[in-house]
């Protein structure tokens, strides 16, 4: 089974504070064991969303908005692509996680993606 993990973002990730070196080891340390447990299949960090844009449709009409977006708590700071054996797997992975958020609260939701084998 395929998981996209989403790393939640915090006011600081969307304010563009980057992580302490001590966090990018820690977090390069984890990745590798993804790596070596063939788990990690992709991810990446997201520049804040003041960065980026939505298209938002509405029937034929599409409307741009440039960021940034009023709701932090809505938004991605970062992704992984994983493949796991079971949700339950991605949860005991993701629980060995280093915070990625230090000295706020942060979040890490897992889902499951569409396979082929999902709309026979």
């Amino acid at each position: 089974m395929r998981f996209i993990v989403l790393v939640k973002a915090t006011k600081n990730s969307e304010a563009g504070v980057l992580p302490t070196a001590e966090l990018l080891a820690a977090m390069g340390k984890y990745n590798e064991e993804l790596i070596q447990a063939g788990i990690m299949q992709a991810g990446d960090g997201l520049k804040p969303n003041s960065n980026g844009a939505r298209v938002t449709f509405s029937g034929t009409k599409r409307t741009v908005t440039d960021g940034p977006f009023t709701e932090t708590k809505e938004l991605v700071a970062g992704f992984w692509l994983w493949k796991c054996k079971s949700l339950a797997e991605a949860i005991e992975w993701v629980k060995g996680c280093p915070n990625p958020m230090p000295g706020e609260i942060s979040d890490i939701e897992i889902r499951p993606l569409y396979e082929m084998d999902d709309f026979k």
